[in-house]
């Protein structure tokens, strides 16, 4: 039997992934160290923020790994009315810059109407669209006449083939800095499936792809503070497959207190056992990227 050609299956030929540059040097792509995002699920005081920041970018350092810090200044599609959802674009968005002026980092944080755009993109090196707005084109339009990198999360209703026609919407503003986010597949009954195939999948779109691993253990339906609502204790076996699967980046909410967090409580990662995971990581990126995928 001949060698199959490198690239695919019966000589499909793969689509390289380009690189995109975030504000800082840091690039994400082929042949780039693994990147991070992380930071709590939503902003929740100065203090906090900063105190996550500060651990995170000396964690780090040490490691060798490009990070950009992540939260969330509005949670628009929390399952209750009456439940903690951010304090809101002026607030958040003066934090972030805080954060940004402070310790040197690029941001990012998702928007969820076209009115947020112009505020965020003053603020944000990358703007993120939230899943469940993966398809919304106004949204997406909107988000790439921005000019900033752009992260997509892929929907929980999506395959992740489907995700071109998210790609295609901000391509046609003339922005191919696009990011793609794997965080699983919601099939009913409350849990997300993550097929690691869609980290190839997405790739051969064009786009790097980012593994989002604490939002894959959440549990639809369960408020986040009840500690059913998410299976953090699996965050590490998710997070060496995904970066063993050749994400570019890792997504991750990590909270000092995660019990005591407004957001997520029962999926992010607590801070102080980020570093022993990342090392771990990073390893399985380097033999990864030794490799020819």
């Amino acid at each position: 039997m001949a060698d199959q050609p490198a690239g695919g299956p019966a000589g499909e030929k793969r689509t390289p992934s380009r690189q995109v540059r975030i504000q800082g040097g840091i690039l994400i792509g082929p042949g780039r160290p693994l990147a991070l995002m992380a930071g709590p699920c939503v902003i929740e005081n100065d203090e906090l923020m900063l105190r996550t920041a500060a651990k995170m970018v000396e964690v780090t350092a040490r490691l060798g790994i490009p990070y950009i810090f992540k939260s969330s200044f509005e949670k628009d599609n929390r399952s209750n009315e009456a439940f903690y959802r951010g304090p809101g674009i002026d607030a958040g968005l003066k934090l972030l810059s805080r954060v940004k002026r402070e310790f040197g980092l690029p941001v990012v944080s998702d928007v969820h109407r076209e009115s947020d755009v112009p505020a965020a993109a003053e603020v944000l090196d990358i703007i993120q669209i939230p899943a469940f707005l993966c398809q919304q084109t106004s949204l997406l339009l909107a988000v790439g006449k921005a000019g900033k990198p752009v992260q997509v999360k892929k929907g929980q209703f999506m395959s992740p083939d489907n995700m071109k026609g998210a790609v295609s919407k901000i391509l046609s503003t003339g922005n191919d800095q696009i990011l793609l986010c794997e965080r699983g597949t919601l099939f009913g009954y409350n849990n997300l499936v993550n097929d690691f195939t869609s980290i190839p999948v997405m790739q051969e779109i064009g786009c790097p792809v980012v593994y989002d691993a604490t939002h894959s253990v959440r549990r639809y339906g369960i408020p986040s503070a009840d500690p059913a609502g998410g299976r953090p204790q699996y965050v590490p076996y998710l997070v060496r497959c995904g970066v063993a699967a050749g994400s570019e980046a890792l997504f991750m909410e990590t909270h000092p207190d995660p019990p005591r967090a407004r957001c997520d409580a029962s999926s992010q990662y607590p801070l102080d056992r980020m570093e022993a995971l990342l090392e771990q990581a990073r390893r399985i990126s380097e033999i990864v990227r030794a490799g020819v995928r």
